[in-house]
């Protein structure tokens, strides 16, 4: 029988919403498997040549707003500069000892959104606070998140 840790990430039933959970041995790859769950539900990743790269790196007060915030710049970049991504490196992510500061330093793999190529399916509208939950077991990391559609 298989782990949880086994699987990237999967999508929860929610009424309106987009809810998922994705797994990571670190947390840097929850992160990145978070990051993934919210561009797969708009886009199928595997049809994007990770042809141009943009570096990213923020900084928040504690883990559950670094990962709002992580899925917002993602979707900020998507929208804005018209970027879809289907690889997503984050490098790292440093928590301070009174969890009052957190940042994190990532690489978003992808090319500019071509119609004839990406297959949109469900537009993303933001990343939200509601059920966010961050857990560290000894399987490794899960995280939680709702997107709203």
């Amino acid at each position: 029988m298989s782990s949880e840790m086994d699987i990237d990430y999967e999508y929860l039933e929610h009424t309106a919403d987009v809810r998922f959970r994705a797994y990571g041995k670190s947390l840097e790859q929850a992160f990145e498997n978070a990051a993934l769950a919210m561009l797969n539900v708009m886009v199928e990743t595997s049809s994007v040549n990770n042809s141009l790269s943009v570096n990213i790196e923020l900084t928040s007060f504690d883990l559950d707003s670094l990962l709002f915030e992580w899925l917002s710049e993602i979707l900020f970049v998507f929208e804005v500069d018209e970027l879809v991504f289907g690889r997503i490196e984050v490098n790292k992510i440093t928590v301070d000892e009174d969890n009052e500061q957190c940042s994190l330093e990532a690489t978003l793999y992808g090319e500019s959104i071509d119609l004839s190529v990406h297959v949109f399916d469900t537009e993303v509208k933001a990343a939200t606070y509601n059920d966010m939950r961050i857990e560290n077991s000894d399987a490794g990391w899960m995280i939680q998140a709702t997107v709203d559609t």
